[in-house]
């Protein structure tokens, strides 16, 4: 065949469709009127998985776009490197191809048997990006002359590679902006709204720490009961530092089970292991150039925080299944409402770890300790609710129920408060609001009824029965949600995964 005219009509084939499994199709018919082909692919090899990515493959049937990803052994994987370090622009025959150990492992993983093989290396720029890989599966074995043909197909070829590569990149980045964008408008809506109540009275000197460590890059580390605020508190410290305009990325250590904690925090390459079936990024580099929010540090396993140590000290991470290490740029802001100084004396949390989050402590007072902020608080929260319930008016509050919420320990602090006028909004939508329905303190008179209440119970039930019918009326409450805003958790007040395990001890669903 003429040289001249088989490059034409061949170019033309290649370039006649966007599509590239489409444009091989069309190649792969022009070609089997003057070679033995049956199988065409298109591929390249990743360096960051060491593997090869498979991207497009043709038949005589049909055409597909794949993204498959073949692992290799240390001897293919030599091949490649070598392949990729020291090439030519002319087509490689392979007579026998099963006893190459890459064109083997190639075919065993794609289930076919070929008698010979053309590999065309795709170079752009003085290096490979890709190889095109013709096949025959006929007793047929392609010639010397075939593979000159090919050869003279590589830059029309290596053209359709690069918009391939720079397809699936795009692709790549809109999944990851819209995951970041994600991330972002539900930390805005949460937010939305909110209010730090008593900044001038009892979280005066908080908010004073606020402003002191919010302009720079320190690790800050939130510690108070749960239900204080310590998220609002975060939210304060992000917004106000000159990372505002970077993503607030936040994490429940609690809330993840220890198998996917890495993946949560440090990513993941598509098929690190079973079920990856794309590449994710941890919470670490989708916080490019913003601030990671670690709720519930102390509840990171060990083997993690190790892994946590050595980001805070290099300010790099490697995902899981990859080789390559990514450099970070962003703040660390952790909270915990458990003693870290207990946990270390206890060997449950590194020590060293400790002293790394333990630049710039922030303490937040329980809602006992600053009582002066609760009818401020009530207030917020009742025109809050009101909105959120979709109330026709916000119902008085009756003259005598400060008595009641000032005299109650509120053991689950501000977030307590949030879900008990939520519920009094529920039971009394037109008002008054009295809240008489709370297990004060001894020295009120709503608990000496309380006790005289209970005195004349005749049936004493069991403590375990007790808390399961307790928790089974907040899992009612919430419609069986137990973790996440609005959560059985969030509205007893305790960890998700401490409620999840009381449950299952309880013999709950």
């Amino acid at each position: 065949m003429n040289e001249n005219e088989f490059f034409r009509n061949a170019t033309l084939k290649i370039c006649g469709n966007l599509n590239i499994e489409k444009a091989m199709f069309s190649t792969l018919k022009y070609l089997e009127k003057s070679m033995p082909v049956t199988i065409m692919f298109l591929e390249y090899y990743d360096v960051n998985m060491s593997a090869t990515r498979t991207i497009a493959k043709v038949t005589k049937a049909k055409a597909e776009k794949v993204d498959l990803l073949t692992p290799l052994s240390s001897r293919a994987k030599q091949w490649a490197a070598g392949y990729l370090s020291d090439f030519s622009k002319q087509a490689y025959l392979y007579q026998d191809p099963v006893k190459r150990p890459y064109a083997s492992e190639m075919m065993r993983f794609h289930k076919i048997h070929l008698s010979s093989v053309i590999l065309l290396p795709l170079a752009s720029g003085g290096r490979v990006i890709g190889s095109l890989i013709i096949g025959s599966e006929t007793e047929k074995k392609f010639a010397d002359e075939h593979a000159q043909l090919i050869s003279l197909l590589g830059e029309p070829f290596a053209v359709a590679m690069s918009n391939a590569i720079v397809h699936m990149e795009m692709v790549n980045l809109k999944n990851r902006l819209a995951e970041d964008n994600q991330d972002l408008h539900q930390e805005l809506r949460r937010i939305s709204g909110d209010e730090i109540i008593g900044a001038h009275f009892g979280l005066k000197d908080v908010m004073e720490k606020t402003r002191q460590v919010s302009p720079l890059d320190s690790p800050v580390l939130l510690l108070g009961e749960t239900g204080v605020g310590k998220d609002v508190i975060a939210n304060a410290i992000h917004y106000s530092s000159l990372r505002n305009k970077g993503p607030f990325v936040k994490i429940n250590c609690g809330a993840i089970p220890e198998s996917l904690i890495d993946s949560e925090l440090f990513g993941h390459e598509k098929g690190a292991f079973t079920g990856a079936v794309n590449r994710r990024r941890g919470c670490f580099e989708r916080a490019k150039k913003g601030t990671v929010f670690l709720d519930e540090i102390g509840e990171l396993p060990l083997q993690a925080q190790t892994r946590l140590l050595r980001v805070l000290q290099d300010k790099e991470i490697v995902r899981i299944g990859g080789e390559k290490t990514i450099k970070l740029d962003n703040r660390i802001i952790c909270a915990t409402n458990r003693n870290l100084e207990e946990m270390v004396k206890g060997n449950s949390f590194r020590e060293d770890l400790w002293f790394r989050l333990n630049v710039f402590p922030i303490w937040l007072p329980p809602l006992r300790q600053r009582k002066s902020d609760i009818p401020e608080l009530v207030r917020y929260f009742i025109e809050k609710k009101s909105r959120e319930l979709k109330l026709p008016s916000i119902p008085e509050v009756s003259p005598n129920s400060l008595e009641n919420i000032t005299g109650y320990n509120w053991p689950g602090n501000v977030r307590e408060l949030a879900n008990v006028v939520e519920r009094e909004l529920i039971l009394y939508p037109h008002g008054p609001l009295s809240f008489k329905n709370l297990n004060v303190s001894p020295s009120s008179s709503n608990d000496k009824d309380q006790v005289v209440s209970n005195r004349q119970e005749s049936v004493i039930i069991k403590l375990d029965d007790m808390i399961k019918k307790h928790i089974q009326s907040a899992l009612t409450f919430t419609k069986g949600q137990i973790h996440g805003k609005g959560g059985a958790a969030e509205v007893l007040g305790i960890n998700p995964s401490t409620l999840r395990s009381r449950m299952k001890k309880l013999g709950m669903r």
